[in-house]
């Protein structure tokens, strides 16, 4: 039976560990060991929004893991035009082993998922984005050597972004602490968070950095919302992360950030570029790591 990644939902606290272990272990193996558990398959990349990072990560990764990566822009295909997601899911089927999607809306991907025969990654929608977080968590463990009770993590932002919505399903699946400092109007869903005591919306940017292991933030302005700019920038404005949060943090504590960063607006460039704080290079190269994992895990021999 085939298994998707659609949110974190969908792993269970033993397979994510199982994913840490193979990521670890392909980034120390990488170009050491022929590991090609894709050869010969075919992996569709379908993308909707721009991209550096997803994109680029996930092309090597099928490559390095022995496969083809075929980059399909979702303006240039059928689906673009008219054509229904389960007709364009059902005819990928009988080309592709897997399916790679970053799109809008996330009900697209479920539904490509529901009507597809192979596996289905959600590459990044407008709710979830769980490559990014499986990456995030990836770096925590390698700084911390763990990802769990023990861990505070606090983000400064969009409480409904989807950077926002996966980190609270990354606390509920590892029990890690999750402190999310938004304004009211862009609060956490308190659905989502469906009473996980670990887990708090804090409005006092301060408050929420007492105690903390690490430093979250995301752009203010994602792409979809950009007739918003004017309004997003007002209300976060106190929600910038600088170098005075770290004061109530941790010795130590580090920053996070999913990237494109702007400095300036979300972080403050002392923070952003700052080597004994920063870590978000190390994040981003973890995408690689991580979703060869995945990849691996979802659409390779057994698949």
């Amino acid at each position: 039976m085939k298994k998707d990644l659609l949110t974190l939902r969908d792993i269970t606290r033993d397979e994510l560990e199982t994913i840490f272990d193979l990521a670890a272990k392909l980034k120390r193996e990488r170009g050491k060991v022929d590991f090609r558990p894709l050869a010969d398959k075919s992996i569709g990349l379908i993308f909707a929004k721009s991209s550096t990072r997803t994109r680029v990560s996930f092309e090597v990764g099928v490559g390095e893991l022995g496969g083809r990566a075929l980059y399909l822009d979702q303006s240039r295909m059928q689906v673009g035009r008219g054509e229904t997601v389960a007709d364009t899911a059902k005819v990928l089927s009988r080309y592709l082993h897997g399916i790679v999607i970053r799109t809008f809306a996330h009900a697209d991907v479920c539904e490509l998922a529901k009507e597809a025969t192979i596996p289905v990654i959600n590459a990044l929608t407008d709710e979830f984005h769980p490559c990014q977080l499986l990456a995030d968590m990836l770096t925590i463990r390698e700084y911390s050597g763990r990802v769990d009770n023990t861990i505070r993590l606090a983000f400064y932002g969009d409480g409904r972004s989807n950077m926002a919505n996966s980190l609270i399903l990354a606390a509920r699946l590892t029990g890690m602490e999750l402190v999310i400092s938004a304004p009211e109007e862009e609060r956490p869903d308190a659905d989502l968070i469906g009473g996980a005591a670990n887990i708090l919306w804090e409005p006092d940017p301060v408050k929420a950095a007492r105690g903390v292991d690490y430093f979250y933030t995301d752009v203010w302005v994602s792409m979809g919302f950009e007739e918003e700019r004017a309004r997003r920038m007002e209300i976060f404005r106190p929600y910038q992360v600088t170098a005075k949060l770290f004061d109530e943090a941790k010795p130590g504590a580090k920053f996070l950030h999913c990237l494109p960063a702007h400095r300036g607006e979300e972080v403050a460039p002392e923070v952003m570029d700052d080597p004994k704080r920063s870590i978000v290079f190390d994040e981003a190269e973890n995408r690689l790591h991580v979703q060869k994992a995945v990849m691996s895990l979802l659409m390779g021999p057994r698949n």
